[in-house]
């Protein structure tokens, strides 16, 4: 079977919640990777260099999911009760933040994580378990 082919079928057999918790737990994966490595490194340069094997492509990816979700939010069309959606609308822009204030060398790849896990852990209709301490 082709990529295409895989995608279309994954597109038609997996509900939209599906998808999202899929891709949140993939971005998650990826920066778990590096995340104690990247908030425990001692300067600035060990993070750039953490940040070029990879982090940084998985944290643009993680923005740019973030940023679609945050559209899908804000369309008026949106089913999800308002304090819901301007809840995750809310969340979307701190992990924006974060994110980029990750690419620019601060800590906190952990809090991230943390929050993907967490959100999609919300998809599958599971609680949360108690969050970790983050630096």
């Amino acid at each position: 079977m082709s990529v295409a082919a895989y995608k279309n079928n994954i597109r038609e057999t997996e509900n939209p919640r599906d998808i999202e918790r899929r891709i949140l737990l993939r971005i998650a994966g990826e920066m778990d990777r590096s995340a104690s490595d990247y908030d425990h490194a001692q300067d600035q340069s060990e993070r750039l260099r953490i940040l070029s094997e990879g982090l940084r492509e998985t944290l643009a990816e993680n923005i740019m999911f973030w940023s679609a979700l945050k559209l899908d939010l804000a369309d008026p069309n949106n089913q999800l009760p308002p304090d819901l959606r301007a809840a995750l609308i809310s969340l979307a822009l701190w992990v924006e933040r974060q994110s980029n204030a990750v690419i620019g060398g601060e800590k906190g790849v952990a809090a991230l994580v943390s929050t993907n896990r967490a959100i999609a852990a919300g998809l599958a209709g599971q609680t949360p378990g108690p969050r970790a301490e983050e630096n």
